[in-house]
């Protein structure tokens, strides 16, 4: 099993986040699970790929030519995709993963979340999608994913295609026990 974790490739203004990153990462490793991130040795990134790899676990970097400079690419990972840009990088990032965590970043953290939660709701992918709310980070979000949810935009069982927790172990137990749709559209666990 691999997780995808998006995140900042910058550690954000709180020790907290950094903390947690590499928390997630023990956790990974501890529990077998194979990480894939955006490929840089830098922020919440290379916190969280640090951890794994210092714990013995799988990494697998996937990172464009234009920001391997930029990001610092790392190369101390499993292995290391150099891919020519963004969307190779997500499409490859999303098609070697069995689940993906949001941790606090910025924008292009948000547009990979929302990118692959769009593709659950609409059936285009079936893989859990998971927000680890690290110090109430997105409770701002949430609120706001609730009152679009109350205007009748995203309707409530697409609302809890989004699992949240500030706890990791809870994430990762979210995520195995997210049932995947069978061949007749019912749900089935993943047994991993």
């Amino acid at each position: 099993m691999r997780i995808c974790v998006y995140c900042g490739s910058s550690a954000g203004k709180k020790p907290l986040y950094r903390k947690a990153a590499q928390e997630l990462g023990y956790l990974l490793a501890r529990e077998k699970i194979g990480l894939v991130f955006g490929g840089g040795s830098v922020g919440l990134m290379g916190a969280v790929a640090d951890a794994v790899v210092e714990k013995g676990g799988e990494v697998i970097g996937v990172i464009p030519e234009a920001l391997a400079r930029l990001e610092v690419a790392h190369e101390g990972v499993s292995k290391l995709h150099v891919v020519q840009d963004m969307h190779e990088r997500k499409a490859l990032m999303a098609s070697l993963s069995d689940g993906f965590v949001a941790m606090p970043g910025g924008i292009g953290t948000m547009e990979e979340l929302f990118e692959v939660w769009t593709w659950l709701q609409l059936g285009m992918q079936d893989k859990p999608c998971a927000l680890y709310n690290v110090g109430g980070f997105f409770d701002k979000l949430t609120s706001f994913l609730d009152w679009i949810t109350e205007q009748g935009f995203l309707k409530q069982e697409h609302r809890k295609l989004l699992f949240e927790s500030d706890d990791p172990e809870a994430i990762i137990h979210s995520i195995r026990a997210y049932e995947p749709r069978g061949d007749d559209g019912a749900r089935r666990k993943l047994g991993i």
